[in-house]
């Protein structure tokens, strides 16, 4: 059975960085391309950043930029998203989600929709507070 999980949430001050992971288990993430998605309460699931499987490719939503890294470790089944500077606009839930890369590629669209994902983990909270 297709499973992710996400870890690594939690509480950081302004300005602070925080590293996501998203583990697969049931099946090899080597085929999947990877989104990292948030949703903060009273608003829409948006996309923030995707990896191709190869992780050759990957696309941030532009609040984001310069800010988060998308990664990969294939053997390890992982991906993980490392997150800087965090400001005020980022808490939500993060969640992780996959695609076979032959439905899906993260390539220069943007981060990708949540229509576009059909496997998800059930959710990291970060809290931003001072």
């Amino acid at each position: 059975q297709l499973q992710l999980v996400e870890s690594g949430g939690g509480l950081v001050q302004p300005g602070g960085s925080l590293r996501l992971s998203c583990a697969a288990s049931g099946f090899t993430l080597d085929y999947y391309a990877i989104g990292w998605f948030r949703q903060a309460p009273g608003k829409e699931r948006e996309g923030v950043s995707c990896i191709s499987s190869s992780g050759g490719s990957t696309n941030y939503a532009d609040s984001v930029k310069g800010r988060f890294t998308i990664s990969r470790d294939n053997a390890k089944n992982t991906v993980y998203l490392q997150m800087n500077s965090l400001n005020p606009e980022d808490p939500a839930v993060y969640y992780c989600a996959a695609e076979p890369s032959g439905s899906y590629y993260c390539g220069g669209r943007g981060p990708g929709t949540a229509a576009d994902f059909g496997s998800w983990g059930q959710g990291t909270q970060v809290t931003v507070s001072s």
